[in-house]
């Protein structure tokens, strides 16, 4: 925990200089005010990084990268999000006051600046908490948040996308509600509820409900796929490891093409964007399901070769694993069909960018991830952005 003297001193700067950034113009007149009295956080050992993440922000401020609002706005996130979470002991509850700290600081700057774009601040304050989970444990992760924080802000306000403030407000819950439930299940870890919650809001924002609830669908039907024989999986050392519990690598991995899509059909309206995001969730819920359910079968064969190999190999597939795929891929086509987001055709699409994509997966594992170039998180975003981009061809071809 960082000394009380250090907290008082990096809160009051932060007020401070959030006051004063709208009335010091041009904006590399207040970075030459506060680096030197940043340089004095510096001095305390506890409060080094700190220094540095508002140093880091000052300059971008400075060179006229950031707007007055995300510069204010990210270090008030930052440095009272961190206090906040440092004054609380840094447990898992910390987060909880990470995120109200950082929620109450940018409502303050969204009032005193007269600024509307609440989707701006939700994005930082998320991306914020996230990080702050995700490089738990690591010096420099306050640098990197505040980075992290100022470039999430900075492209959401340069998206300039309009979402009425009841519809935010709604995905928000919805999405916290199913990363916390997940995180309570053991289903997902601290990052992966933060990471899980951000898609979440994402796709609601940016297309509707009906995104997320085929998202959940996936979410589903892997986390399934995972408890299906666990124990038995467990005894032949091919079980996920923590027990199945995601983070934000894995979240990311299989949920990153699908957040594209949605945003690019929220700014364009296009419908080969639908497809983009049916094909990579399918591909998503096809591979899983054919990892998980495919090992409990006989020895599989490798892609590359048709040899068969040891249960576990990265490329390895098996006729169980395969159908296993193709029940997955049609399960969540079956959830966008009834919810009126796929018709007839988009549900074979989608099909097809599933089976696509799975085994793109298991070509990429055979070669690239056995030979350690890339890891498994690497793979599964080559084979969801694969199944995506198939599904989008052969939408717009047929």
């Amino acid at each position: 925990m960082i000394k009380p003297q250090g907290l008082v001193l990096a809160s009051v700067l932060t007020l401070a200089f959030i006051g004063l950034a709208p009335l010091l113009q041009p904006a590399w007149l207040l970075t030459l005010f506060l680096i030197p009295f940043s340089l004095v956080l510096f001095l305390i050992r506890d409060t080094r990084y700190v220094s540095l993440s508002i140093i880091a922000l000052a300059l971008l401020y400075g060179f006229g990268w950031l707007s007055t609002f995300v510069f204010t706005c990210t270090l008030g996130i930052v440095v009272i999000g961190e206090v906040a979470f440092r004054l609380t002991g840094g447990k898992h509850a910390s987060y909880l006051y990470h995120l109200v700290a950082a929620i109450g600081i940018s409502v303050a700057v969204m009032l005193y600046l007269g600024y509307t774009a609440p989707l701006v601040v939700v994005m930082g304050v998320v991306a914020a908490v996230l990080l702050r989970a995700a490089l738990r444990g690591r010096d420099d992760a306050l640098m990197i948040e505040a980075l992290g924080v100022a470039m999430t802000m900075f492209l959401f306000e340069e998206l300039n996308f309009e979402v009425d403030l009841t519809i935010l407000v709604a995905a928000a819950v919805i999405a916290f509600g199913f990363g916390y439930t997940s995180y309570r299940l053991r289903v997902a870890d601290v990052s992966g509820l933060f990471s899980g919650a951000m898609i979440g809001i994402i796709l609601i924002v940016f297309a509707d409900v009906r995104w997320f609830l085929i998202m959940l669908a996936f979410f589903i039907v892997g986390a399934g796929a995972t408890r299906y024989r666990y124990s038995e999986k467990e005894k032949l050392g091919v079980a996920q490891e923590h027990g199945g519990v995601r983070g934000y690598f894995n979240v990311f991995a299989n949920g990153l093409v699908a957040t594209g899509a949605a945003i690019l059909f929220g700014i364009t309206g296009q419908p080969a964007f639908v497809a983009l995001f049916m094909g990579s969730v399918a591909s998503a819920a096809a591979d899983t399901a054919a990892s998980e359910i495919g090992v409990t079968g006989k020895k599989p064969y490798l892609i590359t070769t048709l040899k068969q190999v040891p249960r576990g190999t990265n490329g390895g597939v098996t006729l169980r694993g395969e159908a296993a795929s193709i029940v997955a891929a049609v399960l969540v086509a079956a959830v966008a069909w009834a919810m009126g987001v796929a018709d007839p055709w988009m549900v074979a699409v989608t099909v097809a960018a599933g089976f696509i994509g799975t085994n793109i997966d298991s070509l990429v594992g055979a070669t690239l991830e056995n030979s350690g170039r890339i890891g498994n998180s690497g793979t599964n975003l080559i084979a969801t952005f694969s199944g995506g981009v198939s599904a989008m061809l052969i939408y717009m071809l047929g």
